[in-house]
């Protein structure tokens, strides 16, 4: 059970002339939580980010941190927050020190404390050792890890992460990931949106998937899958044509997806995978292959949206 929660988001709308970019939003988090907000570009996920980060106000609704509503004029609300954007806010022609250093001031914050907390996040992200290099000559890598430095040199109660591993090496990604989870084992409450399933998996202690600006499912990934009563997918790739009528016509199985030379099935009722399987290699003409998926986010939103997560 969620202890009592740092952030409220309560039923927030947000409409661009015709287009209701988010539509009845809510979910709260708890003091030491990574929720993840899950869904493809045009989902609503960096709307309903700027109206919870304060940069964006909703047509309808709230945001609450602490029990205090959040505004661009409210500060006390806003010392609360970290932000890191999926835009690198750096400063390349600074040192990363100077570039903390300058972020720090703009909290109020100066002298030894200051010089202090710089030392501590930049030991914390591995940058300890580049500290006084200009950040021009810093991979992408680097800098998506200072830049979630600068969202932290206040230390926030409430961080939001905002497609944070976008572009950077597995290496880079996992120490950012695991950064992340020490955070959150301190305390810190963290919102998490992402492209990459896998992260949201490893990482989200709960998930919501969006899309079209509207919360499909919200939960852990036990709950999630509970919801949909999901089981595997068989994912069918070959040189056959996706719209075949006999895949409508096999008892036992649902499509779910159809992209060109691929179809993805899913088992319903309480026929063998086996017997399943073999219909289809005995009736369907020109499969090169044939995958049993796991129940994982990927296939979970295929259920809940009928194709596959866009890019």
């Amino acid at each position: 059970m969620m202890s009592t929660p740092l952030v409220q988001v309560h039923h927030i709308r947000k409409s661009f002339g015709p287009i209701e970019a988010v539509r009845d939003v809510s979910f709260a988090l708890g003091p030491g939580e990574i929720f993840g907000l899950l869904g493809p570009n045009g989902a609503g996920k960096t709307t309903t980010v700027r109206i919870m980060t304060g940069s964006m106000r909703p047509d309808a609704g709230r945001v609450t941190i602490g029990g205090d509503e959040i505004s661009p004029t409210t500060p006390r609300v806003r010392a609360r927050l970290g932000v890191v954007p999926q835009q690198i806010t750096v400063y390349d022609e600074l040192t990363a020190r100077d570039n903390l250093r300058f972020w720090g001031r703009l909290y109020g914050m100066g002298g030894a404390f200051l010089d202090g907390r710089i030392d501590e996040l930049l030991a914390m992200v591995g940058l300890d050792g580049r500290a006084k290099d200009r950040v021009a000559t810093y991979s992408g890598g680097m800098k998506r890890r200072l830049n979630l430095c600068m969202g932290l040199i206040h230390r926030p109660k409430v961080l939001v992460l905002d497609e944070p591993t976008l572009g950077i090496d597995p290496q880079a990604r996992l120490l950012l990931l695991e950064r992340v989870r020490a955070l959150a084992a301190e305390g810190t409450a963290v919102l998490y949106t992402t492209h990459y399933l896998e992260e949201a998996e490893s990482i989200c202690a709960r998930i919501a998937i969006i899309d079209h600006g509207t919360v499909l499912a919200m939960g852990t990934m036990d709950e999630l899958l509970r919801m949909v009563h999901h089981r595997e997918l068989i994912r069918l790739h070959g040189a056959f044509d996706p719209a075949n009528t006999f895949l409508e016509r096999i008892p036992g199985l649902r499509v779910v997806s159809r992209e060109t030379h691929s179809v993805a099935l899913e088992p319903i009722g309480d026929a063998p995978l086996p017997a399943l399987l073999s219909a289809l290699l005995e009736n369907l003409p020109g499969v090169a292959g044939i995958a049993v998926e796991r129940p994982t986010l990927q296939s979970l939103f295929i259920q809940l949206t009928g194709r596959e997560l866009r890019e």
